[in-house]
């Protein structure tokens, strides 16, 4: 059984009385952000230990507890102890500490005691050795806890556990560079926290892959998603706004305006923040939902552009472009194939096509995307013929 252990014991730097767990963070509570990477992670029940007890703190446990897993409040190890699992592996998340599901999977793999450590001193925490500090994650057998359950209570909890785990033998994971880019780290200061949280919005966008999303729209998303954080814009605003963009360029293409179609591409942005939202919060089937609906709404769009087209020369030339790009398009999708940055996809072929759109070259914009999505499913089907 896999199970997490939070602190949240120190004040916020520039928030003397207010906990550092229960600053805000991505829309959320820090300590909402780190239940939902444990959850995430696998952990069926989550320990907060504490020193005290604030309304802000019992807010924060009573909201994460509704992500399904059991959260409770322990104030001493000997607490923590009694409400362990025996045979539980815990993953231990030290107070204030900013991190990424990428991270917190790699330490809740199976194995003997282990550390995370690194020689950044941006983020670290307290020294293990000679040239390693730790870097805030450790995974311990609920037998650590029980170790240090009859050590004076003056004794720090996170500190002595860590010292418990060290002498264990502990195995030494490095921290990836890649983890501190993304915004890992320990922060207790409230600013520098949302920065930190701006980080992590960054590094959640670049999970969409073609050169359309990491070039286009993954900008645009990195530079919307923190205003949106910010405002506490809910998600279904920022799908339902992708959606109307998307249906009024299908609607306005429909109705002889071919520009129209670069209506859509404030709608595909709109859809890839929302994405990047969902995936921060841990929803992660409405932000597959979310990446399902660009594809929708090119594939609208294009259709439309090739029914135009059609009904304009008088001839099937346009609409069989359309339906060929389309079914590339899907077989490519579903072929499964590792996606490689250079290939099309739903996004790239909009993004492509619009130009095409607004200055009255429909035909020659879906031939365009019609060349470029065989040539896609050609290197996907070839791909997964290589794949052993």
């Amino acid at each position: 059984m896999l199970a997490g252990l939070i602190f949240a014991t120190e004040d916020a730097g520039d928030k003397p009385g207010t906990l550092a767990a229960t600053l805000p963070f991505g829309g959320m509570t820090l300590l909402e952000y780190q239940t939902r990477l444990l959850v995430g992670a696998g952990a069926g029940q989550i320990l907060v230990a504490v020193t005290r007890v604030t309304p802000a703190l019992l807010g924060a446990v009573s909201r994460a507890a509704k992500r399904g897993v059991p959260v409770d409040i322990v104030r001493s190890a000997a607490e923590a102890s009694t409400k362990a699992h025996p045979l539980a592996s815990f993953v231990v998340l030290a107070d204030g500490l900013v991190t990424t599901d990428d991270v917190v999977d790699k330490m809740a793999g199976e194995g003997k005691d282990a550390i995370l450590v690194t020689q950044d001193p941006a983020a670290s925490l307290e020294r293990v050795d000679a040239s390693n500090c730790w870097a805030g994650i450790a995974r311990a057998p609920a037998q650590r806890i029980a170790d240090i359950a009859a050590f004076p209570p003056d004794y720090d909890f996170q500190s002595t556990l860590l010292r418990a785990i060290v002498q264990a033998g502990a195995e030494q994971v490095p921290l990836p560079g890649s983890a501190v880019r993304a915004g890992h780290g320990v922060e207790r200061d409230g600013g520098a926290l949302a920065s930190r949280s701006n980080a992590v919005l960054a590094a959640l966008t670049e999970r969409r892959t073609s050169w359309a999303d990491r070039h286009v729209f993954t900008r645009l998303a990195r530079l919307a998603l923190p205003k949106v954080v910010e405002k506490a814009v809910p998600g279904w605003a920022v799908t339902a706004s992708g959606l109307l963009f998307g249906a009024g360029a299908v609607a306005l293409v429909a109705l002889g305006w071919p520009w129209g179609a670069a209506v859509a591409l404030p709608g595909v942005a709109a859809l890839a923040t929302g994405a990047a939202l969902s995936a921060l919060r841990g929803e992660e089937r409405r932000a597959a939902v979310q990446e399902q609906l660009i594809g929708v709404i090119a594939i609208a769009v294009i259709l439309a552009l090739g029914i135009t087209e059609t009904r304009a020369d008088a001839t099937l030339d346009g609409l069989i472009l359309a339906l060929v790009t389309i079914a590339a398009t899907v077989i490519a999708e579903r072929s499964q194939a590792l996606v490689r940055r250079w290939w099309g996809s739903p996004a790239a072929y909009l993004l492509i096509v619009a130009p095409f759109a607004i200055a009255g070259r429909v035909s020659w914009g879906l031939a365009a995307v019609t060349v470029y999505a065989f040539v896609t499913l050609a290197a996907a089907v070839e791909s997964r013929r290589e794949k052993p």
